[in-house]
C-alpha cells in the first residue's frame, strides 16, 4: 500500500526547464499512476472534509486536473478560472501584475453565489501570484474562501505568505534542504 511519502517518487525533477537555472517539478508520472493520483487527491481533500465546501475553484490548466476529483470527493461543484477569451458567458474579471507585464483571470458571473464556501486548488504553490489573483477574483464574488489546497509547495519561494489570511495546505513540501536551485529560480523568475 502506498504511503504519502511515496508520492515524491512520482515527481520527476527536470533541471533547466523551461529555462536555465530552474528545476521543474513534473507531475506527469504521478498522473500516469492511478494509485499515486488517487492518494494525492485523497490527501489534498483530507484537511477540508468537514468544511462544508460548496465549490472547488481552480485556475487552468493543471489545477483542473486535481479540482474535478476533489469536487467529487468533497461533494462540491467545480468552477474553472480561465484566461481571457475562454469563457462564453458574462464574466467577472481580475487583472493582476506579473514580474514582466500583467495577466487576467475570469469566471462566469453566475458561477459563485455570495457566501458560498470555496476551496481553491492547484498542483503547485511557488511564488503565489496566480493563486493570490484567484483569491482576489473570488473575493469580488463575495465567496467565503475556506482555503487553498496544493499537491506541491515550494516553500522557499514565499507563496504561502501571499495567500494570508487564507489557510494553505500542501501534500508535498520542498524546502531549501531538498533543492539548492529554488532561490536562484526565484531570482530568474523576477
Amino acid at each position: 500500500m502506498m504511503k504519502p511519502e511515496d508520492l515524491r517518487d512520482f515527481i520527476r525533477e527536470i533541471p533547466d526547464y523551461p529555462k536555465p537555472g530552474i528545476l521543474y517539478r513534473d507531475i506527469t508520472p504521478l498522473l500516469a499512476n492511478h494509485e499515486a493520483m488517487a492518494l494525492a487527491t485523497k490527501l489534498m481533500a483530507e484537511p477540508f472534509l468537514d468544511q462544508n465546501i460548496a465549490i472547488i475553484a481552480a485556475a487552468e490548466a493543471r489545477g483542473f486536473i486535481f479540482a474535478a476529483p476533489l469536487a467529487m470527493r468533497l461533494k462540491a461543484g467545480f468552477v474553472p478560472i480561465r484566461k481571457p477569451g475562454k469563457l462564453p458567458y458574462e464574466l467577472r474579471s481580475f487583472k493582476y501584475e506579473l514580474e514582466y507585464g500583467s495577466d487576467e483571470l475570469q469566471i462566469h458571473i453566475d458561477s459563485i453565489k455570495p457566501g458560498q464556501r470555496v476551496l481553491l486548488v492547484d498542483d503547485l504553490l511557488a511564488t503565489g501570484g496566480t493563486m493570490e489573483a484567484c483569491c482576489r477574483l473570488l473575493e469580488q464574488a463575495d465567496a467565503e474562501i475556506v482555503g487553498c489546497s496544493f499537491l506541491i509547495h515550494l516553500a522557499t519561494l514565499g507563496g504561502e505568505a501571499r495567500l494570508s489570511p487564507y489557510r494553505s495546505e500542501s501534500v508535498l513540501r520542498y524546502d531549501t534542504d531538498d533543492i539548492e536551485d529554488e532561490l536562484s529560480m526565484q531570482n530568474r523568475m523576477q
